[in-house]
């Protein structure tokens, strides 16, 4: 028997805890779709999840791009002023001989939310007129990789410690980046909460449907013994 696979089922869904495959039933907006066996949550229906998302991914790219062009800290000793941006403390760090840990620095707290935010716009904004390109899907997959290694809060915590160790030393002015940074670290958590992926992959135009109608994909499947 040759049973066609020119077309992905959306509705399936295999629950993150058992593994049982089940078809997602109609869900309202707000509610929560539970595994049959575990009751585990497989899908949270989010209302209005791709305009909130896209706004909220907005916002981040606002404030990203404020918080990497002004001043972040500054220090005040004998009357003496200095400020420096998050780039210019990854700079002082690699002029120091802690290349590792300026790199480290620079991926976590600047290159990775900015792929974050990218990636969720870019996906948005392709999902909005269904069937998406194929390549949205590369980027929802992007998406949630650069997202566990965006970690602006840990920079920030890392700065704290450091203003109570040399407080004692100079007097400590805190730049604007610094809210900024903060304001961005529950700006990115509201964005990953609001944004919902079953969603846009369901928008999404597979590979399988892109080839011509007579060259689609068959699985072929044996004949079940008598």
């Amino acid at each position: 028997m040759i049973r066609s696979a020119s077309a992905f089922d959306t509705g399936l869904r295999a629950c993150p805890d058992c593994d049982l495959l089940q078809r997602l039933p109609p869900v309202p907006a707000g509610a929560v779709a539970l595994c049959t066996r575990c009751q585990a949550p497989l899908w949270r229906h989010k209302p209005d999840s791709l305009n909130r998302t896209l706004a909220l991914a907005l916002a981040g790219a606002i404030l990203w791009l404020i918080a990497n062009t002004v001043p972040m800290l500054g220090l005040s000793v004998a009357g003496r002023e200095a400020f420096t941006t998050v780039f210019g403390g990854v700079l002082a760090m690699w002029r120091d001989g802690r290349q590792e840990v300026a790199m480290l620095v620079l991926f976590t707290a600047v290159i990775a939310p900015a792929l974050e935010i990218v990636c969720l716009l870019a996906v948005v904004l392709a999902v909005r007129r269904p069937p998406a390109p194929y390549w949205a899907g590369l980027l929802l997959r992007g998406y949630e990789l650069v997202r566990e290694w965006s970690m602006i809060e840990i920079m920030l915590l890392g700065v704290l410690v450091a203003l109570i160790k040399i407080a004692e030393l100079a007097t400590v002015i805190p730049g604007l980046a610094l809210f900024v940074l903060g304001a961005l670290v529950f700006l990115l958590a509201a964005m990953a909460a609001a944004f919902d992926p079953h969603d846009a992959w369901a928008r999404i135009e597979w590979a399988e449907d892109q080839s011509p109608r007579g060259e689609r994909n068959t699985a072929c499947l044996p004949e079940a013994r008598q």
